[in-house]
């Protein structure tokens, strides 16, 4: 009853109440982004929700579009801007996906949807993780988050998935909540993002 009822119902009105609550962050931060990344303040991309079904996640853009003699993108760690540097330690990045929850694609807690170019490289185990509505935060994210292996990673996704419940989403809302305060695991050492996923 929780995981088909109770949660969606939780997710959908604590989202829309985020969302009211925080519009004046939300603005000033949009604003901010906006003339540090030259008019595009937003970050859309493709990512698989429950069952692999495709849908467009949305955050705040922390890099910018810079690019080298060749016309590559820089590095992420030099594409990273001031204003996104902040925005990424404090985890406000993710924010805009009260969006995607209020619609329906992702859950308030939940496996952290990836990139869809990792779909055929999970294995059965992996991919478990997809049986579910991903989620803004997760248990893996209050485990290490980008901090620790993608094997941990999985480990700990398939496990929320076989033991969700509404105690341990409060469990887990919580540690998020102090892991945000402390910048904690928000990346591995020394880059600025976490490292692909490259297969088993």
């Amino acid at each position: 009853m929780y995981k088909t009822i109770v949660k969606p119902i939780v997710d959908f009105l604590l989202s829309l109440m985020g969302l009211v609550v925080l519009f004046p962050i939300l603005l000033v931060i949009t604003l901010l982004l906006f003339l540090a990344n030259h008019g595009k303040p937003f970050f859309f991309q493709s990512r698989p929700g429950k069952n692999g079904k495709i849908f467009k996640i949305v955050k705040f853009k922390t890099m910018n579009d810079k690019k080298d003699g060749d016309g590559k993108l820089l590095p992420d760690a030099q594409r990273l801007t001031a204003v996104g540097k902040f925005v990424r330690k404090t985890s406000l990045d993710e924010l805009p996906q009260l969006i995607n929850v209020v619609k329906g694609d992702m859950s308030l807690i939940g496996p952290r949807p990836l990139l869809t170019h990792y779909l055929h490289l999970y294995s059965a185990f992996q991919n478990r993780r997809h049986e579910i509505k991903p989620g803004i935060t997760g248990w893996a994210q209050v485990n290490g988050r980008n901090a620790i292996s993608w094997d941990k990673k999985f480990e700990y996704d398939v496990w929320y998935v076989d033991h969700m419940s509404l105690g341990l989403d409060i469990k887990i809302l919580f540690k998020t909540i102090i892991k945000v305060f402390k910048s904690d695991g928000i990346t591995a050492a020394n880059v600025a993002t976490t490292e692909p996923f490259s297969g088993e």
